[in-house]
């Protein structure tokens, strides 16, 4: 019998957990919605375990009308007391206004010509950064996620510090931080 071997965060006892290890974490996403989708949902975790985002994250996509940034702009005191009132995501004010702050950011980010896809991936030159970090040696914050965090707050997003930032790329698959031996591994 042949032992997975995954990154060693990749909770086994959680299906869901274990299809975001395989399926999406480290993987490159050029999907706007998915983009938008996870810096909000990368920002909602903040103080809490990526497993409890990740196991609400149907209900945030519901609660936030699929991500539609259009409509999440023009969220109303109703819409946001409806929001936290909502047991199904993160009830937290400041989180819940994030999400609409970075909806409004992003539609000027649009407005300029800009996609989330072609702005985020301009600063790997269109190539995930594929890393041998050992897991000790992971590390939580880059030079690189300071300089986007740096110009995403600059251009009115919110909750995008840059761990934040960091855990967003890797999510998103702007850098592989798969363990050397994991059988997600780019390149094995």
């Amino acid at each position: 019998m042949t032992t997975i071997i995954r990154c060693s965060w990749a909770n086994p006892l959680n299906p869901r957990y274990l299809a975001y290890h395989d399926n999406e974490w480290g993987v490159p996403c050029h999907d706007e919605n998915v983009l938008f989708e996870m810096l909000n949902l990368e920002g909602a975790q903040a103080g809490l375990s990526w497993e409890t985002i990740l196991n609400k994250r149907e209900n945030y996509r519901a609660a936030f009308d699929g991500w539609d940034a259009e409509k999440i702009a023009v969220y109303d005191d109703a819409k946001v007391a409806e929001l936290l009132a909502n047991a199904g995501i993160v009830r937290n004010r400041l989180k819940v206004a994030a999400a609409i702050t970075n909806a409004k950011a992003y539609l000027a980010l649009r407005a300029q010509g800009l996609t989330l896809n072609d702005y985020l991936w301009a600063f790997v030159d269109g190539k995930p950064i594929v890393n041998n970090w050992a897991t000790a040696e992971r590390p939580a914050r880059t030079e690189l996620s300071d300089r986007i965090s740096k110009d995403l707050s600059r251009r009115g997003f919110k909750f995008v510090g840059s761990t934040i930032v960091y855990a967003y790329m890797q999510g998103i698959g702007m850098v592989d931080d798969h363990a050397t031996d994991c059988i997600c591994r780019t390149g094995r």
